[in-house]
């Protein structure tokens, strides 16, 4: 089938976002089909749910906001690959001791897997969502580059885009601050210009990750001990998968000094606590690796990266591994480097990829 070009498909979450990308392709002569996903079919569907995204208000919202911009809407269903690739993977991560990072595999997988692939059958080139993120082409490579807003850039869990990805990808508020997304949808009347943005995992509202896992697979995660760096107990957790490096509260433990969980024995159902000391790290290990700015990593490069989402940015060299993934050494120890977690490696704006953490290297650790 010969793809339209000038056809976009928006991804309309139902928040202002998405929304006003819809009106800005709009206006630059694209024909819009505004497409919502249903991604889950759990108690998240409740119109209670304020901060999480896939609500049936959601799908409301998006249905209004395509009837308001003349544009057709539908509803697709991808619970079936939404369980597989994001709530399956969810639940390994925790039970091999990792801490997810689902939203970044919803974008890698749905958003910019299955949702590209629907729009190719029905005929459309292009994809468009709210992200705050730029694309630019330059000697024949797409890059992946921070959004002129810096408090609202995506770019972080937007790194594993690839290029047969990006080519079909619009991001339309790249340019835009949030002040101006906002103040547009208020002109244009839009019902949402004001709405929250989702802040919870869509399938886990009240974030009491370990309930839902037992609920969803029918399993207990028994309980075990704490133990200090040296071997003593010093308590009881409530099963492992329950606690995420850097944690505090919630461990009620009495120490001379706050302790913190900084390492987790799956295998023997032992949860380490410590001293903040012991959260730093001095490198970090990384696979299941992407690159955008080039193909391969072929030696030692100086860059600047994130850890976490809302992180500083902190100066490291990276260096390739024989087996595809890659080191990353820091100019500076990090606190609570996290396997599981996706680390993002830039230059200035640009990102350059990145990959999901396997392991804290360092003298704490």
């Amino acid at each position: 089938m010969e793809l339209d070009r000038n056809g976009v498909l928006i991804a309309m979450s139902g928040g202002v976002d998405s929304s006003v990308a819809a009106f800005l392709m709009l206006k630059k002569g694209y024909n819009c089909l505004g497409t919502t996903m249903r991604l889950y079919d759990g108690d998240v569907s409740s119109s209670s749910v304020l901060h999480t995204c896939c609500t049936e208000k959601d799908v409301e919202d998006a249905a209004e906001c395509a009837s308001r911009l003349g544009i057709p809407f539908e509803v697709a269903n991808f619970t079936a690959d939404f369980r597989e690739k994001i709530i399956d993977k969810f639940i390994r991560t925790y039970e091999n001791g990792g801490t997810p990072n689902p939203c970044i595999d919803c974008n890698r997988y749905m958003k910019f897997g299955k949702l590209i692939e629907h729009a190719k059958r029905r005929g459309l080139f292009y994809i468009c969502t709210g992200h705050y993120a730029r694309i630019e082409e330059s000697d024949g490579r797409f890059l992946l580059k921070k959004a002129v807003d810096r408090t609202k850039d995506q770019s972080y869990v937007l790194y594993s885009l690839t290029q047969n990805q990006l080519e079909y990808i619009k991001f339309p508020l790249g340019e835009m601050t949030k002040a101006e997304v906002r103040a547009l949808a208020e002109r244009e009347g839009f019902l949402n210009a004001h709405k929250h943005d989702s802040q919870d995992i869509c399938f886990v509202p009240d974030g009491d990750y370990e309930a839902f896992m037992e609920k969803y697979t029918g399993k207990s995660y028994p309980e075990g001990d704490f133990k200090f760096s040296d071997g003593k107990v010093v308590g009881k957790h409530h099963g492992a998968v329950g606690y995420t490096i850097g944690q505090r509260r919630g461990l009620g433990i009495s120490y001379s000094e706050p302790v913190y969980v900084y390492d987790k024995d799956m295998d023997n159902n032992i949860v380490y606590v410590g001293t903040e000391s012991m959260l730093y790290s001095t490198g970090l290990i990384a696979d299941d690796v992407n690159w955008i700015l080039f193909d391969k990593l072929t030696d030692k490069l100086r860059v600047t990266a994130k850890t976490r989402y809302r992180q500083k940015e902190f100066s490291a060299m990276v260096e390739p591994l024989d087996n595809g993934g890659f080191k990353l050494i820091f100019d500076e120890p990090q606190r609570a480097v996290t396997k599981g977690q996706a680390v993002v490696l830039y230059q200035g704006d640009i990102v350059l990829g990145g990959g999901t953490i396997t392991e804290a290297i360092g003298e704490n650790r």
